[in-house]
């Protein structure tokens, strides 16, 4: 619970956030948890296996003639499986009604989240084609620099040339 904790705090749920009061429609206090645990253990392995051996030998004792407390046809076994099946419905009910919430608001929350990064895709997309194009404007300046640059490189070369000329040979000093 307290990693839960700490990372809702931490902001990693936190598209889940607006969805935490749907986890239940019926609430989350003692009797709705312990219904719900209830009706998911009627799924599970343990329950059918441990079920089938009650009856399995609930049938042997009375059969076998140990005991005569339920004799054929199982009357009281009967009784026994309509009771369990008239509150086991119910709690399985509330148990798929709980899940059910749980799972629209994640799915809610996932949607939105899906929608955040779209969202956050779309504008590092512009930024990048903005930065593509300053990049560009970039390239080209400094193309234009590189010729200008060129230029007055050949300038500079073409009048050392003639200075150095005049100064070093003696018939131009006319």
């Amino acid at each position: 619970m307290e990693l839960k904790k700490t990372k809702i705090e931490k902001g990693y749920f936190r598209f889940h956030k607006p969805h935490e009061h749907l986890h239940s429609v019926f609430g989350n206090d003692w009797f709705a948890l312990k219904a719900e645990k209830f009706a998911r253990f009627f799924g599970t392995p343990s329950f059918l296996i441990g079920q089938t051996a009650v009856v399995t030998v609930w049938i042997l004792i009375n059969v076998l003639g140990f005991t005569h407390f339920d004799i054929y046809p199982f009357i009281l076994l009967n009784l026994a499986f309509s009771l369990q099946a008239a509150y086991a419905a119910p709690l399985i009910l509330l148990a798929q009604t709980r899940q059910s919430d749980r799972d629209k608001g994640h799915a809610d929350a996932d949607a939105q989240h899906r929608e955040a990064i779209a969202q956050a895709s779309e504008e590092r997309a512009l930024i990048a084609v903005k930065q593509m194009e300053q990049l560009a404007e970039l390239l080209k300046k400094n193309t234009e620099l590189t010729e200008i640059t060129q230029q007055l490189s050949k300038k500079i070369e073409t009048l050392t040339t003639e200075l150095h000329k005049k100064l070093v040979d003696p018939h131009h000093l006319n």
